[in-house]
């Protein structure tokens, strides 16, 4: 196991899998989740001749959980500060959801360290509605409830959101158990905090910085990456492309596994 300090007193856990010569492929996973959602891209990635690298963002799976460093841009310099460790010069991003707005602000901001940047069902630049994003709902009266829900009943609150991102009702049992429990080592304080910057964070400024190849990777059927706001981002990005996954909604790993492995080989 691979535990990187990032900040004193602040470990993060990274799944470093294939050989140290091999182009490496850093996987950021979404909301509360962590490396064991990407089992089935990390076997495909290997089996390709790659170096896997899963890195658990604060607060989540086996890295460190602290009452504070939940903001973008810490989130974002803990995940360059465990790459430099782990000597990653150059890499391939794949970012989902949540994942992706750190993958995007890393691609703006470290344009050195991500070659190639995949935004696995994000809009990447805002979680929510503002002037200039006409997409998704306005930020206050989503968040006010999802963290109302958090500290009313965390298990019923995180069921429910999990549940409601499937293309599918109801969705596959098994993969929502999986989620669920994966989801929960995330404490109630990480999660209050992640909700405020996933809704708040406001990138837009940083369109212009992202020249690397970028793939806008999505279900046509996710209801929390809309269709339109790919449209619109890729339309002011300096290289990128979209490819929609069909009858997928938010967690492609289980829901078009194939399909999602099929374009991440070829892009990465």
């Amino acid at each position: 196991m691979t535990f990187v300090e990032v900040e004193a007193g602040v470990h993060l856990y990274a799944q470093d899998v294939g050989g140290p010569d091999a182009p490496p492929v850093v996987l950021i996973a979404g909301f509360g989740m962590s490396h064991p959602v990407w089992d089935g891209e990390v076997g495909a990635l290997l089996e390709a001749g790659r170096r896997a690298v899963c890195i658990d963002l604060r607060g989540t799976g086996r890295s460190d959980k602290p009452a504070t460093g939940y903001e973008l841009e810490r989130l974002s310099a803990d995940v360059a500060t465990a790459c430099e460790a782990l000597a990653i010069n150059q890499a391939t991003f794949v970012g989902w959801s949540f994942g992706g707005q750190i993958a995007f602000h890393l691609a703006a901001t470290r344009p050195e360290l991500v070659g190639k940047l995949v935004l696995l069902a994000t809009t990447a630049v805002r979680a929510s509605r503002s002037d200039a994003f006409p997409f998704r709902d306005p930020a206050e009266p989503v968040l006010a409830a999802l963290q109302g829900a958090e500290r009313k009943n965390r298990l019923r609150a995180r069921r429910r959101t999990i549940a409601g991102a499937f293309a599918t009702e109801p969705p596959d049992e098994d993969a929502l158990n999986f989620l669920l429990g994966v989801q929960l080592e995330m404490p109630s304080w990480a999660a209050i905090a992640c909700y405020e910057t996933y809704l708040t964070t406001d990138l837009l400024g940083e369109i212009d910085r992202v020249t690397q190849p970028v793939l806008q990777l999505a279900g046509d059927s996710d209801p929390v990456t809309p269709v339109e706001a790919l449209n619109w981002l890729q339309s002011r990005l300096a290289n990128a492309r979209t490819e929609l996954l069909p009858g997928c909604g938010h967690y492609p790993m289980f829901e078009a596994p194939a399909e999602l492995r099929r374009a991440l080989l070829d892009f990465a």
